[in-house]
Parts: C-alpha cells; structure tokens; sequence
C-alpha cells in the first residue's frame, strides 16, 4: 500500500485541504467501524502513540491510537491555519507540520515565490522531509493551491519546483484553483499566467477546476432544493446552509459548499488506491494513461453526484444517467465542453456496487458521441472500487485529458494582456529582487506554446481514422 502527502498552499489551499480532512475521516469512519488502523488509513493517515514524548511513537498496526494527516499546512497568513487550529480538526494535524508567516504575500506572485520562497526554503524542505520519512512507500504529493492570490500561486509553484528536485521520483499532482472573470483580485491575471509556467514545467498532473464552474454548481443545486423538486431537501447544519439554517443567498459566495465538491473530488481520484475493487487504478497509472505528451498534462474533471450527501437528500441518479452526466457541461469542474472537443485519453473511476458490464455497456453507448484523437482511438482507462461514498450506492469520476481546456487557457491569457499592454501594476511585481519584465514575456510565451500544442491537436478533429494492420497470431 503506497502513501501520498497533502501539501495545502495559502489561504484557498487550506480551506479545501480542511473540507478533504474531514470528508477523509468521515469515510474511512464509515468504512473501518473496529477502529483497526489498516492499509486504507495509512494513505493519508499516520497512527500515533501521544503518550510518547518527543515526535510521538508510529504504530504500524492494532487499534486506532491519535491519526494524524500527512500533510503540510503552508500559508504567509495566520488566519486560515489558525480557524483550523482552533477547529474540531485541530488534532488532526501535527503542528510539526505547519508554517505560517504574518504579512501574507499582497496578492503578488513575486512575493509568494521569489521572496517567500527563498525565505522559507529550508523549513518547507524539511517539512516534507519530515513527512517523506514517516511513508513506507511515498507515491504522491498532492499539492493544493489557487492560481489567482500571491500564496497559492508564488509560494505554490516554487514548491513545486523543489519537490520535482527533492523527490524527482513522486508524483506531484496538483489541483488548481483558476479565478472567475469577475475576481475580486485585479493581479489575478499575472499570478495565473507566472504560476501557468512552472505547472507546464514541474507537474506531472493538475487538475485546473475554476471558481464559475463551482459556483454554477452550487447555485443549480440551491434552486433544485427551492423549488423542492423530487423530494429534495437540505439536512439541517449542511455545508451548502448558512448558520442560521436558511440557503445562502447568491451574493454571499458559499465557499464551503464550492471546497466540498473539491474535497470530494480528491477523495474519488484517491479511492481506488485506498480501497478494494475488482479494477484498481493506481495514481502512476492516470499519468501513465492520461498523460501522452509531458506538457499537455491539465485533465479536466467532472463527478457525479456533485454532492456529499452530509449536505442535500437528492434521490441518486440511475446508473446510465449517471455515465451521461459526467460526459455533460453541466457536471465539468471547468467551464468546458469535452463532447465536442478532441479527447486525447479519458478515465473512469467508479465506485460502489457497479459491475464491469455496467461500465463496458456505459463506454459502447457513449463512444460513438465522442470524438477521440486517431492515434488513441481506445484510449480509456476505468476503475471500480467496491466501496461507495458516503450516503451513495455509487459515484463517478471522470478525469478527461481534452482540447477542451483550451480555452480556459485563451481567456486567461486575454486578460493578463489587457493589464499587461498598459503595462498596469507591472512595478509591484518588477520591485522584487530577481523579478524582470522578462518573467511575464517567457510566461506568456510558455502559455501561447501550451495553447499551440492544443490547435495542433485541435486540427486533426474529423481526420479518419486508419485502420491499421494489427499482428495476426497462429493459434
């Protein structure tokens, strides 16, 4: 049983990092009922004696003793770190395992990962050290972060950086928070495009998700519940609720309910890995499969349910249906539609009590409607883990790598050229030691490489299909 280690960056990372940690223990609570700390646990898990003074004695085996997460809480902000210190999660975390500064990075890249960077390198390292010596067997770094703020970019992608050198043989997936056109941050489109050139250069996968798409969600499922359609309700205290126990209004934006579906999305990838199933699907394998050529390695998701059902009592979806939604624009956890788009390759991670024909069926249906690259014309990878979702009898994740994401990409790099040809807010950038104006060009011109990548791609849409000649063999 192999590990992975969450590396939570700034103030977005630590907020959808606190949603994983307590949809993690909900889970695995619901599955292991004796307590018994086993393979499953110790993914994200550690078993620690606290009686034991100094760092606290591991324990391989037997009953649950204190968990403590793999993971490593970074933010130059007290105040998120802090709310989860202060939270029913505190125990949780060791705070070994924590760095935090007091001034924040001011919405600024260059400070994030220039000024920050080099200033906490040696503690950050030791951290994931620290973390790295307590797995048996080390997989994966999950890296959490936005890709608009100064933290969560700079400091985000400089980690990046250091665990590519540090752990060259891990993986680093990372999922990226992409900010809405509406962002509240004017700098966002700076931040995004600087961060966009290490994700090319460092990842292995990212899950690029955008703020609209999340909140889309969550508005559509505000109005199924107010229009009180198919017996759906809210249950009381839920994450898509306010305090006071009424539905949050749109003006106020329910964050909570937006990291859920992330959180969620994290533990469906992880899933397999973590539990039994008649198909497993390791981590190595969705890079293996999914990731044809290094840069072009941005995988846009979607699940279904898109809820924990801690949250709404919507009837479950029937089992087709449920295929179908996943290939929909509605279900993207990015403002995309991967049906009339290139697909390079495409997995499905399905849980609970599904059978292989059911997932086989589903892929005949729905092959014909998708268009895949002529090369890859079988190109799907599926799992399925026996063990469902909380409250669920089945979920899906589908992890789609499709032209699809281009023009996220396109939109992004319009609004960084809009500041940039006005050379707006250029000198907050340009002030920190090492940053020069040529950041932003061989920023930019990474990013139109990644978009020319996809036109090529894009290009060879309708093309026919060869049938080559395969290897008959004498039986």
């Amino acid at each position: 049983m192999t590990q992975s280690v969450v590396v939570q960056v700034g103030q977005c990372g630590n907020q959808i990092g606190c949603c994983f940690w307590d949809l993690a223990l909900r889970e695995h609570a619901a599955v292991n009922q004796k307590g018994i700390y086993d393979e499953a646990i110790s993914s994200f898990f550690r078993n620690v004696d606290t009686r034991v003074v100094g760092d606290g004695g591991s324990i391989s085996k037997g009953k649950i003793c204190s968990l403590k997460a793999r993971a490593v809480l970074i933010d130059m902000e007290e105040g998120v770190v802090n709310e989860i210190l202060q939270g029913p999660l505190r125990d949780v975390f060791d705070t070994k395992q924590l760095i935090t500064d007091i001034s924040g990075s001011g919405n600024n890249w260059a400070v994030g990962h220039r000024v920050f960077g080099s200033l906490y390198q040696d503690q950050v390292l030791e951290k994931l050290r620290k973390s790295a010596e307590h797995c048996d067997c080390l997989q994966c770094f999950f890296i959490i972060h936005s890709m608009g703020g100064g933290t969560g970019s700079g400091l985000g992608t400089f980690l990046l950086k250091m665990l590519e050198d540090e752990f060259p043989e891990v993986y680093r997936f990372v999922t990226s928070i992409y900010p809405s056109g509406e962002d509240d941050v004017i700098t966002s489109p700076y931040n995004s495009i600087l961060a966009m050139k290490e994700l090319n250069e460092h990842a292995d996968c990212v899950l690029p998700i955008d703020n609209q798409s999340l909140f889309d969600i969550i508005s559509k499922i505000d109005l199924m519940v107010n229009s009180g359609k198919l017996g759906t309700t809210v249950k009381p205290k839920s994450l898509v609720t306010s305090s006071s126990g009424a539905l949050k209004t749109r003006h106020q934006k329910p964050f909570d309910a937006m990291n859920n579906i992330v959180a969620n999305l994290l533990l469906n990838l992880t899933s397999s890995a973590r539990f039994e199933g008649s198909l497993n699907m390791d981590l190595n394998e969705i890079s293996m499969n999914l990731v044809p050529f290094p840069q072009l390695h941005y995988l846009v998701s979607s699940l279904t349910p898109l809820y924990t059902l801690t949250d709404v009592n919507i009837p479950p979806r029937r089992l087709d249906q449920m295929f179908s939604d996943a290939f929909s624009k509605d279900h993207q956890l990015l403002r995309a539609d991967p049906k009339h788009s290139l697909y390079l390759a495409c997995a499905l991670m399905v849980r609970g009590n599904v059978q292989i024909s059911d997932l086989r069926r589903n892929i005949e249906r729905l092959k014909p409607s998708l268009q895949f690259v002529s090369w890859n014309q079988e190109g799907w990878k599926t799992s399925l883990c026996s063990i469902p979702p909380v409250g669920h009898s089945h979920s899906l994740l589908a992890l789609a790598n499709n032209t699809c994401v281009k023009p996220t990409f396109m939109e992004l790099k319009e609004r960084f050229m809009r500041l940039y040809k006005k050379k707006a807010h250029l000198h907050h950038y340009l002030q920190v030691e090492g940053m020069e104006e040529s950041c932003f060009t061989e920023a930019v011109s990474s990013l139109s490489a990644l978009i020319q990548e996809y036109n090529q791609l894009d290009a060879t849409k309708n093309m026919p299909v060869q049938d080559l000649p395969r290897l008959s063999i004498a039986m």
